[in-house]
């Protein structure tokens, strides 16, 4: 067994590699995040080949041999420490990295950040003019492309599983479909029960409300939630998200509707909400594989809790609605707070996952799982996928989309991403969130009064002692088993909804 004397230096050393790969990948990030909100159209081409540049570089880069030997040389170092520590756990989970990385050529890697570059724009441009045919190309390659993708990592069950792994690591179509199916089960009743009861009148929020005042807001609001704007900015893009370059620098974007007020408000807190906890990853860990979320259904977790359970509460608009009120004072003066606070939270079969209530929200993922499963077997082709989509929302929520923008073009995922993987994040992390705020609520069952008076410091404090900081130390299952006591699972998230929407809808 090596000594520590002669392990320290190869953890210097490898820290010193992962921090070089780290700062290409940050430029790439930069710009991706350009080309989402301020690069000029002609730019695309080169934007694709500068992606792909440098894409390929930080691959290779991280899979040098280098970086393989030194994880062999220091494994001993490794199996001599606690399993939490932080230098065992960044040697664990850039291990785990590298293996899968190794998998994948880096010709490959740049073939595909170029395709899903130039798959973007030509998807930006068809959902704008709900075209469908002119993206339907790139969405075979795209089709190919994942399927190529997963078969370099053979032995699998289900074609989709390497990619869910790749997203929600030790998850798979076998144990996700298993929670689905419980899920599914009980939300269909809650659907219906309250759609037999008369829809909530949500008239107050699709007014006039002019963008340059719902920015301020919101921003007033995100400051106060404990997001760092010394840290961070907001920017409009065609379809929101939130991006890190360091822990010093996380960024988050929005969309505004002038004649929506959800849009906006809850489109930043949602953002926000992945800010705070890359925000809160330890800086001990800048730089390396372990200064990030630690999965897709953990990261959304924290998007849902504070964009639902936070910024739909009762408690939460007791305070910021007098504010609102003072923004918007012809369009809300004479709305009161329990009417606006039943027409943010009111429940209908509607097209958009975005747009989607709590309630509903879930069976927008659903579908969306099922037909990429679909299309990764074989039993679904590209260009049935408008009429599969519409089908399944047909039967599913009872409306049919009146045109592919806002159906089966509606989200960017397929579009600038892998077919595979990336949806079921969605749905764990709102099982996550109410297991996580439930756990955070028996510990400080003063939350609720807090928030009611704008007091968002406990809660926050909360999470990033027990899980922020932490970054990708721990996998979901470990985490969720730590920091609540117990493994996840549907009831939290059941029993909230049941509480919450039975009061409103009187069920």
């Amino acid at each position: 067994m090596q000594t520590l004397e002669k392990t320290e230096p190869k953890l210097v050393q490898l820290k010193t590699l992962l921090t070089e790969i780290n700062d290409i990948e940050s430029a790439a990030a930069l710009l991706y995040w350009d080309q989402a909100t301020y690069m000029p159209p002609e730019g695309t081409a080169a934007r694709g080949r500068q992606l792909a540049t440098l894409t390929q570089i930080a691959h290779a880069k991280f899979t040098d041999p280098q970086i393989g030997q030194l994880l062999e040389d220091l494994r001993p170092y490794e199996q001599s420490l606690a399993y939490d520590s932080d230098e065992a756990s960044l040697i664990r989970i850039t291990r785990h990295d590298y293996e899968r990385a190794v998998n994948i050529p880096s010709s490959f890697t740049a073939k595909f950040s170029q395709h899903t570059a130039e798959c973007y724009e030509v998807w930006a441009k068809a959902r704008a003019a709900n075209d469908f045919a002119a993206v339907a190309p790139y969405l075979e390659k795209t089709l190919e492309l994942s399927r190529e993708l997963a078969n370099f990592f053979p032995g699998y069950e289900h074609i989709a599983d390497p990619l869910i792994a790749d997203a929600d690591y030790g998850m798979t179509v076998k144990s996700v479909r298993s929670l689905f199916t419980q899920l599914r089960q009980e939300l269909v009743p809650i659907v219906e029960a309250i759609a037999s009861q008369p829809v909530a009148d949500a008239s107050c929020l699709h007014q006039h409300f002019p963008e340059a005042e719902q920015l301020d807001f919101s921003l007033k609001v995100i400051e106060q939630l404990g997001y760092d704007f010394q840290r961070g900015r907001q920017d409009k893009t065609l379809h929101p998200f939130m991006i890190k370059f360091s822990t010093g620098d996380v960024r988050i974007t929005t969309r505004v509707r002038e004649n929506d007020l959800n849009e906006g408000l809850f489109s930043t807190v949602h953002e926000t909400g992945h800010a705070l906890y890359e925000q809160g990853v330890s800086r001990n860990y800048e730089a390396t594989p372990l200064a990030g979320g630690t999965s897709a259904g953990v990261h959304e977790s924290q998007s849902r809790l504070w964009e639902n359970m936070v910024g739909r509460s009762r408690p939460f608009w007791k305070f910021f609605y007098p504010q609102l009120q003072e923004t918007f004072p012809q369009q809300l003066g004479n709305v009161d707070v329990e009417t606006f606070y039943r027409a943010i939270n009111k429940v209908e079969r509607s097209l958009i996952r975005t747009d989607a209530d709590e309630v509903t929200y879930n069976l927008h993922v659903l579908i969306r799982f099922d037909l990429e499963l679909q299309l990764l077997e074989g039993k679904l082709a590209v260009r049935d996928l408008p009429a599969a989509w519409n089908e399944r929302y047909k039967s599913d929520l009872g409306i049919t989309p009146p045109n592919d923008s806002s159906g089966v073009l509606q989200d960017v995922h397929w579009y600038g991403g892998a077919i595979g993987g990336a949806f079921q994040g969605y749905t764990l992390g709102n099982l996550m969130s109410a297991q996580l705020f439930a756990a955070a609520a028996q510990v400080h069952p003063e939350i609720p009064q807090q928030i009611a008076s704008g007091n968002f410091t406990t809660l926050h404090d909360w999470l990033k002692q027990n899980l922020y900081q932490h970054g990708r130390k721990y996998t979901a299952a470990e985490l969720i088993q730590r920091v609540t006591g117990s493994p996840l699972q549907i009831e939290p998230f059941i029993s909230y909804i049941k509480q919450k929407f039975g009061e409103l809808y009187g069920i």
